[in-house]
């Protein structure tokens, strides 16, 4: 009886953990087909600037963010943000580490900056230059616009809005960082 019940205690302890996960899995995932191929690494790599996000608890009273991103010679990327914290009334920093999800010409990756919790990062937007940028998460609640020199013109504003609207995200609560 004693290892029935253990076994029993498993797989009630299974269930219950598949249906913890289930209930926090993003419901509203991002499509395969939605991020940037082919995407090129070597051009994503320097300096961008927030240009606006959904409001999200990670990024709560920061303003100011920049993220730049470097190649490491294992061939992932090392992402610092850098940011104003408003409450705090000082600059903060803090690095991590991007590497690709499969293949390095699709933008499907995923940043850390606490190993080894790994968070859904994907350009689902870019234009030919890599000057403007389209970045969500695996849900339809991170979302970013990302700029080289903090400008974003009128026709790439109406594409990115556009497309970020059609993938479902709520662009009515998107924060503009100027």
């Amino acid at each position: 009886m004693k290892n029935e019940n253990k076994w029993i205690l498993g797989l009630a302890a299974g269930v219950g953990a598949a249906g913890l996960a289930y209930a926090l899995w993003p419901k509203n995932k991002i499509p395969k087909d939605a991020v940037v191929y082919p995407f090129d690494k070597n051009k994503y790599i320097g300096l961008w600037n927030e240009v606006a996000r959904l409001p999200n608890v990670i990024q709560k009273n920061l303003k100011d963010v920049n993220e730049e991103y470097k190649l490491n010679k294992d061939g992932s990327i090392q992402v610092t943000t850098r940011a104003y914290h408003i409450e705090k009334n000082k600059p903060v920093e803090a690095t991590g580490k991007m590497k690709f999800k499969g293949s390095q010409k699709v933008a499907r990756l995923e940043v850390a900056y606490m190993l080894p919790i790994y968070l859904d990062y994907n350009v689902i937007g870019i234009d030919e230059d890599y000057k403007y940028a389209l970045i969500a998460g695996n849900s339809l609640d991170y979302l970013w616009i990302l700029s080289r020199d903090g400008q974003l013109p009128d026709n790439i504003k109406s594409a990115f809005l556009e497309k970020a609207a059609k993938l479902g995200f709520n662009i009515d609560k998107l924060q503009w960082m100027s």
